[in-house]
């Protein structure tokens, strides 16, 4: 089948790049010029595990191409919508221009029987407005929500967990004839995730447009629940992780996400869960979230904890000590800094007087885009040199796996901050270092 791709970012290369794989004839489309390029190239734009192979192998086939020109989308059948949705500049709705803008740029190169399937994270009762406008072009709008996980998006995308399809319905719920026909053509493009049985859910638009968000709500909620009872942990003497093993075991809870330290970031969560809040209060039932302010506020806390902690065990001031910070990416397997915990600390430390030096795997060059007076350093060895403080803020394999003999020779003083209860206290107390995390004695 031919598919195009509107929006060449994380999401879009990625769903080209794997539409590609599965066997289809994909183009790919971007306002970027660079972005076109580098993928025309074979070259991902962004660190993401699997990439750069997956668009070598489908560019080698002759099956995934890239272009600047909306005129390329001419002839697919199945038009798939990943432009991004950031939060508006000092409010917390969802920034519509983009989805809006590369709508109005598809509709002319539309034919009858064409699917037109967004994927983007937009606010509930967008596609029911989108759809009104494909009134009179004879395509048809779905919903086809994504669940990329960045570090695992290749993975994510063949092999998702499940798929979710909002269909145009009548007023009884039921699926119209033109969404039965696009429901046909979805299957046809996800014919092999659903030959290996994943799970299909079949809804309207509302329902589609909620999944994700709901999804990730839930998932920061259990997530700022920990965090909010490391807080209680560290005024008790418990031990957090303990807890949340404990907890964990009980099969309606479950022990992943429950892992306190600096909290969520990236450009999914945060902006995701105030983007709820937002359309709940134009939906006129804020009430129905205001627990999301809180999930928000203790998420944004654990940030200001971290530098606490540095100022505690530097016996009272950061004012001109040497703090090295492992890590500068939201996420280990990503080079993603949008509000990363990481970087956020980091700068912080910097403006209250700290000399931070800041080193991450991949994502050094776009924490230098926002942050280019902080000092850089390639590896971990060398970010620490002469530090009185470490703190891991980004919890990367590498550094999970630091020897504390070789890190504390080039120290100034033996501290550590871990702040993601990644590391083993008693094996790095045992080789004479300090060490402090969020929850725990």
């Amino acid at each position: 089948m031919r598919i195009s791709v509107i929006g060449c970012g994380y999401l879009g290369a990625v769903h080209a790049a794997c539409m590609a794989k599965l066997g289809h004839e994909v183009v790919g489309i971007d306002v970027d010029p660079r972005k076109v390029a580098s993928l025309e190239a074979g070259e991902a734009p962004f660190f993401e595990p699997g990439l750069p192979e997956l668009l070598a192998e489908t560019k080698a086939t002759g099956r995934l191409s890239f272009s600047t020109d909306m005129a390329d989308a001419a002839g697919a059948q199945v038009h798939f919508l990943c432009v991004g949705t950031p939060q508006v500049h000092g409010e917390f709705r969802a920034d519509l221009s983009y989805v809006e803008s590369a709508f109005e740029a598809l509709t002319p190169y539309l034919s009858g029987g064409d699917v037109v399937a967004g994927k983007s994270t937009v606010p509930v009762g967008t596609a029911e407005n989108l759809a009104a406008r494909l009134e009179g072009t004879g395509a048809t709008l779905v919903w086809n929500p994504e669940f990329l996980r960045e570090g695992f998006a290749v993975k994510d995308t063949l092999h998702p967990d499940r798929l979710v399809y909002g269909l145009p319905t009548d007023d009884e719920g039921v699926p119209t004839a033109a969404g039965e026909a696009a429901r046909v053509l979805l299957d046809e493009v996800y014919a092999t995730p659903l030959a290996d049985r994943t799970p299909l859910v079949v809804t309207d638009y509302a329902t589609a447009q909620l999944v994700k968000v709901a999804a990730n709500s839930f998932l920061a909620t259990k997530i700022s629940f920990i965090n909010a009872m490391a807080e209680l942990c560290e005024a008790t003497g418990a031990d957090v992780t303990r807890l949340a093993d404990a907890i964990g075991y009980d099969a309606r809870i479950g022990r992943r996400f429950l892992n306190a330290g600096l909290g969520f970031g990236g450009g999914c969560l945060p902006k995701d869960i105030r983007a709820f809040m937002a359309r709940a209060g134009e939906l006129g039932v804020s009430d129905a979230l205001t627990f999301l302010r809180e999930v928000d506020s203790i998420n944004m806390r654990r940030r200001v904890r971290v530098v606490d902690l540095a100022r505690e065990v530097c016996h009272g001031s950061i004012v001109g000590r040497r703090v090295a910070v492992l890590g500068a990416s939201f996420k280990p397997d990503s080079d993603d800094v949008r509000d990363s915990p990481a970087l956020s600390v980091a700068a912080q430390m910097q403006l209250q007087g700290a000399h931070v030096t800041l080193t991450d795997p991949q994502a050094i060059g776009n924490a230098q885009a926002k942050w280019p007076d902080m000092k850089f350093a390639a590896t971990a060895l060398e970010a620490a040199v002469d530090a009185d403080v470490v703190l891991l803020a980004t919890e990367w394999q590498e550094y999970r796996d630091l020897d504390p003999d070789a890190l504390g020779a080039v120290v100034a003083h033996k501290r550590i901050l871990d702040g993601r209860n990644v590391l083993d206290p008693a094996h790095w107390r045992a080789a004479g270092w300090t060490y402090r995390a969020l929850g725990r004695p």
